[in-house]
């Protein structure tokens, strides 16, 4: 044993980096292990990064909005230094399709103006100013491409959309964890990669550490963790999912990139759009590509792995589906016959909001669940966990007693027990990606 650290984080994905450097700023001792050969290398680097405001709840709309402002600071918020190369934040705006499906985003709305974030309403020629490549058919329900109505308009047309304007992404996921990661190093945090954890070491009834796959034990009175789409095989090494309700499980995703029609620079002129008429969300990708991303329709069965590592990494016919959705919405869209995008793994929660708890072990905590769309919530999300560790460890009880924790940007207290490993199932969610 090289190290007694007073935490242990299992995990450098952005989530893990941003608690790893919360913890050590706060004056933790803190080791970060994980088994890949870089930070940021598991599923974040296949993150679609995006920075967006809406949610289907109201902690889930505050968190966000809180989110968004260490991105648009960031360089502030890491203080690393002008040399250093930074993930950058392009601010394009978010553009999300007024449905059936999600109220004509009524609720989305009330929760945007109570918190004062902005938003504006647009109206069908309004949408088209901002994107004059769309046809505003509507073609729900979403179908497959091998449905016999697929690309068939279903004769009605879309009402509008609301707008967003400090939605946009981040050009690149995985450095925003290494920065996270250099920033924690300058006070004094440690990192340990190729490091697979094989046992959850404990004493007493409490955490007492970790054993890696070469035999080595580290041991520490908290243990964290955050370990992405391999989460759940960490708490059952923990021995804590016996009064879990919620659960988390690894579930494999399709990216489309393809090129930008014609005529049109979607690179520098489009933007984030959610639209769940046709079951996509797009973003701008580097070469004037787009991003095309599912929103997990009904008619789209899951595609649920076995395991985090051993699990299928080639495209599909979901990849040509998630392009020919988007070609409903942009008639000129070409599908071009080779297969370009990501193919990476959610770490799905039951009802696709993250689980940010102690667990029933004494010192072991979890971060997990976070479904592809907590990537924006990562700086804030590790500043609750180190509060929540703070809180748990000067001996509270957050089952009993959840911790109320104050969003400093935006002013707002949350109840972290929203976040409880042991809640009720939200029927608020959007049980998909979009939280």
């Amino acid at each position: 044993m090289t190290h007694s650290p007073d935490a242990l984080i299992i995990g450098t994905g952005v989530i893990g980096a941003a608690i790893a450097f919360e913890l050590a700023k706060a004056g933790w001792k803190v080791l970060s292990l994980d088994r890949n050969a870089q930070a940021g290398h598991g599923s974040t680097a296949g993150s679609c990064a995006i920075i967006r405001m809406h949610y289907s709840t109201f902690d889930g709309t505050a968190f966000a909005w809180e989110g968004y402002h260490y991105w648009r600071d960031w360089a502030d918020y890491l203080g690393l230094g002008p040399d250093q190369s930074l993930a950058q934040f392009r601010e394009t705006g978010c553009m999300v399709m007024k449905t059936e499906a999600n109220n004509f985003l009524r609720r989305h709305m009330a929760y945007s103006a109570e918190l004062d974030c902005p938003f504006e309403e647009l109206g069908p020629d309004e949408v088209r100013a901002k994107m004059p490549i769309y046809s505003l058919d509507s073609f729900a329900p979403p179908k497959r491409a091998d449905d016999p109505d697929f690309g068939k308009p279903n004769g009605g047309r879309m009402s509008g959309a609301v707008y967003w304007p400090n939605g946009g992404y981040v050009t690149d996921p995985a450095l925003s964890a290494q920065n996270l990661m250099a920033a924690a190093a300058l006070h004094g945090a440690e990192t340990r990669l190729r490091a697979e954890v094989t046992e959850i070491l404990t004493e007493n009834g409490r955490v007492k550490g970790v054993k890696l796959a070469d035999g080595e034990e580290i041991h520490a009175p908290v243990v964290i963790n955050v370990a992405g789409p391999g989460s759940a095989h960490i708490n059952e090494l923990a021995g804590v999912t016996g009064d879990m309700t919620i659960k988390t499980r690894p579930l494999r995703q399709e990216v489309t990139h393809v090129p930008s029609p014609p005529g049109f620079d979607f690179e520098n002129d489009g933007m984030i759009v959610s639209d769940s008429d046709i079951a996509v969300y797009v973003r701008p990708e580097h070469g004037n590509h787009i991003l095309i991303g599912s929103e997990d329709p009904a008619c789209d069965p899951h595609d649920w792995a076995e395991s985090d590592i051993a699990y299928n990494r080639d495209f599909t016919d979901q990849w040509t589906t998630q392009a020919m959705r988007y070609a409903q919405r942009v008639p000129s869209l070409g599908i071009p016959s080779k297969m370009r995008g990501v193919v990476d793994l959610y770490d799905a929660s039951t009802d696709w909001i993250p689980i940010y708890d102690k667990s029933s072990l004494t010192g072991f905590y979890m971060a997990c669940g976070s479904s592809g769309n907590q990537f924006k919530n990562a700086p804030i999300a590790g500043k609750m966990m180190a509060a929540l560790v703070a809180y748990c460890e000067a001996g509270n009880d957050h089952d009993a007693e959840p911790m109320s924790f104050l969003l400093p940007y935006i002013q707002r207290h949350i109840d972290v027990g929203f976040y409880s490993r042991k809640r009720e199932i939200n029927a608020d969610s959007s049980f998909s990606v979009l939280g």
